[in-house]
This record gives C-alpha cells, structure tokens and sequence, in this order.
C-alpha cells in the first residue's frame, strides 16, 4: 500500500524535547551534552540506523540548539548540493545522510571533518554525522569511511509497532483529542510510519477538527487531505 507523504515545512521545528528517546536513550544523553555549557572532549560521533530512527531529527535539534545560543554551525546534507569552505567560527560540524554524497560532497565533508578536529584551526570542534549504515558498510571514499567509524558509534532504533501506538495515543490524550483504533489503523497504514511524520499528522488533525468542529475520524482526514 502506497503510504502518503506530509509537508514537511508544516513540521514543528525538532528539538531535543519532542525526540522520542524509546530505545536511543544512550543517544540522546550523548548530544545533550554539545547542546549545554558543559562541553565534553571533541571526539567524532555517528549515527546509524533505518529510515525514521531520528537520525536527522536529531541532528537538527542539535543545530537549533546550538543556534539559539548564538553559536554558527557547518551543516551538510545531500541536498547541499555545492557546499563552501570550512569555517572557523562553526562550533560544530554536522553532516546528515552521508551515504548519499556525491563525490564532490564527499571531498567536503572530509575537509570539514579534517579542519575541525585540526588544532591549527584553534581549538577542536565536535564531529556529529549520520548514517543509514555502520561506517564499514559505507559506500564512500575510504579517507572519510575511516573517519567517520573511528569515534562514538551509535545504532538508533526506530519505534515499534505497539510503540508507536503508545505515543501517538499518549500525544492525543495530552491534547485531549480521542483516536480510535480505526483511526489510529488508518494512520499508520496510509501515511509514513516514522514518529515524527505521524506526530505532524497528529498536530494538522488536530488543528483542522478544531477549526471545523469535528471529532477527528477517518472522514475528516480525507477531508483534510482534500482541502490543503
């Protein structure tokens, strides 16, 4: 069945708060700490895991927190499709999806990995990237596969079925909005199942029955879907 995609600029913006930790406790402490005032030891970190673990949703919250502070942060993605030259204000580098570099961002992400943790550039910043792999399986150039793996490696789990349940009624509760179990079916087999796309679809449901008055049903969210 041909699940339906979000837009995602409807999303809130992710944040450390609203990561659902279930599994990737571990995780989640260890970037708590870049966000804070007490920093630890610049030592490379990466992420790995399957599409929907929160791997970019983590990313991300690192980067809104650190900005919030004020600090500048490198940021590449495989969207980035001509990235610049390393910068020596960023106090991080973070580099999403890099199995789907080009070569070009490749040869980048290796010149900002390298310049970050050079002392020549004062002192070192933190490394934090992610992955749909473990760096040995990697299909990159080997100078950036090696560097990438040579750090703290974490495995990001995603939710489970139950769990995902659990926290969609847990957030509808919150909201005092009441999901039935045909609508929760309904959710999680048209649309895409990783938590944060279906905690979106939870806030524009909400929303949209608060507007028009109705209970939140399978109706109203092919009504929805029509009206955007």
């Amino acid at each position: 069945m041909q699940q339906m995609a979000l837009d995602i600029g409807l999303a809130p913006l992710p944040s450390l708060a609203n990561f659902v930790a279930a599994g990737n406790e571990a995780a989640l402490e260890h970037v708590k700490l870049w966000t804070g005032n007490d920093r630890r030891s610049p030592v490379p970190t990466l992420l790995w895991g399957e599409s929907g673990a929160g791997k970019s949703h983590l990313l991300r919250a690192v980067r809104e927190a650190l900005r919030d502070h004020g600090h500048r942060v490198g940021w590449l993605d495989a969207a980035v499709l001509h990235p610049g030259e390393f910068d020596d204000r960023w106090e991080v580098v973070l580099l999403d999806d890099c199995q789907l570099y080009t070569a070009e961002q490749q040869a980048v992400a290796f010149n900002w990995f390298v310049n970050a943790q050079s002392p020549a550039h004062g002192s070192a910043r933190w490394v934090l990237a992610a992955a749909d792999r473990p760096p040995a399986d990697l299909k990159l150039r080997e100078d950036l596969r090696t560097r990438l793996g040579w750090g703290h490696i974490f495995q990001l789990h995603a939710l489970g079925e139950s769990e995902r349940r659990s926290v969609l009624r847990r957030a509808a509760d919150e909201r005092g909005v009441f999901l039935s179990d045909d609508v929760m079916d309904y959710m999680l087999n048209r649309f895409s199942r990783d938590l944060s796309s279906l905690m979106m679809l939870l806030d524009q449901l909400d929303g949209y029955a608060l507007r028009t008055q109705r209970a939140i049903t399978i109706p109203l969210i092919k009504s929805m879907l029509e009206n955007q």
